[in-house]
């Protein structure tokens, strides 16, 4: 086998991973116990720009080696990569001695989850029209307003929050970020958002202006967008080259398909297996041209639109080369209860979202536009 492992090894591990996505509870526990492991071990933080709390420092090759390996090991999905990944980097750059101290320690340690409160239901991509509000209460603010699309929330301990603390401020001006406990019973509610594969990754979050509280601002007040902004711009390049490893292997699993059920015996269907492995090298080399680069705006942009649309096209393969068969689920369905996919069946409906999350292929574009080819601004209302 191309990973390394044998033909019976390699059919367990993907009966348990196809159970695990079925049951989204024994997954929590799972990748909240193996998130733990990892700080045991002292694998967290590798990136940081700080050591010292708990976390080993690597070098920019250490890191993709122990993505990409970590990848091709099939290690459970990881719980604690917002608060690895996005906090903690900004907590460098812009938080006090004191914050670093309080947050990046349980972080490394794999002990408190994060999540992301930007995206609100008036504003996915527009992220300057948030109108979450934070007002002054003495040493702490009160916040109100509603956060969606937000991952993991059900299983976070905090979220960092984009608002507007400054009334009467408009798009980019008077906002800060903010670090909010979720543990608040009855002023952050957290509603889970049931999605087309049965499960909930994502969520609505609900702050109650009278009784939500928030003490802590990084960057100080009023400085929330370049926060936010230089928040956005972590991490891109090591975690495209692991991401790529997982595509790999769901690309691999659509050609064994193929072979198994005589699909590929199709020249059209052959033209597109090759197709999609072409692509991926291609991905794989522009990630490792833009490893560690900086001052390239559309750099991001670009690799989210090839691997959005990438993702997608695997999805529609891998049910196409089942035939009927894709059509059926692994367990008998029935409307009152939950319904089970195989792993086909879940990349195809669930990679659907891919070119809407983490930035829509539009907002791509337009970034593309604006920032790469000098195009004239598109008005904001």
């Amino acid at each position: 086998m191309e990973f390394g492992f044998d033909a019976e090894d390699e059919a367990f591990r993907r009966t348990a991973r196809d159970w695990l996505t079925a049951h989204p509870a024994a997954e929590a526990v799972v990748r909240q116990d193996w998130e733990r492991e990892l700080g045991r071990g002292g694998w967290i933080g590798l990136g940081w720009a700080e050591d010292g709390y708990g976390n080993r420092r690597a070098s920019l090759t250490q890191q993709v080696v122990w993505a990409e390996e970590y990848a091709r090991s099939r290690a459970p999905a990881r719980s604690g990569h917002i608060g690895e990944k996005l906090l903690a980097p900004t907590l460098i750059a812009h938080g006090t001695p004191e914050q670093k101290a309080r947050f990046l320690p349980p972080v490394a340690r794999g002990e408190e989850l994060w999540c992301q409160g930007y995206s609100e239901p008036g504003a996915g991509s527009d992220l300057a029209g948030i109108r979450t509000a934070a007002a002054r209460d003495g040493d702490t603010y009160r916040i109100t307003g509603q956060k969606i699309w937000t991952s993991l929330a059900h299983e976070a301990d905090w979220c960092f929050v984009l608002a507007r603390t400054e009334p009467g401020s408009a798009r980019h001006h008077g906002l800060s970020f903010l670090l909010v406990p979720m543990d608040q019973p009855g002023r952050v509610e957290v509603r889970p958002i049931r999605q087309l594969t049965g499960t909930s990754e994502f969520n609505e979050v609900f702050f109650d202006g009278a009784m939500a509280r928030a003490e802590h601002v990084v960057g100080g007040a009023g400085n929330g967008w370049q926060v936010a902004m230089s928040l956005l711009g972590f991490e891109r390049g090591v975690s495209t080259l692991a991401q790529q490893i997982g595509f790999a292997e769901e690309l691999g699993r659509v050609i064994e398909t193929a072979v198994a059920t005589g699909a590929a015996a199709d020249p059209v269907i052959r033209d597109r297996l090759v197709r999609q492995w072409a692509e991926l090298r291609t991905m794989r080399w522009n990630a490792l041209r833009t490893l560690g680069g900086s001052g390239d705006a559309g750099a991001p942009s670009v690799a989210k639109l090839l691997w959005g649309r990438w993702h997608q096209r695997l999805g529609e393969l891998a049910v196409r080369v089942r035939g009927a068969e894709a059509a059926t689920g692994p367990e008998d369905w029935s409307a009152s209860a939950p319904y089970e996919l195989d792993s086909s069946q879940h990349l195809f409906l669930f990679s659907r979202a891919d070119t809407i999350y983490g930035g829509s292929d539009e907002i791509q574009r337009t970034i593309i536009a604006e920032r790469v080819l000098g195009l004239p601004r598109e008005p904001k209302g």
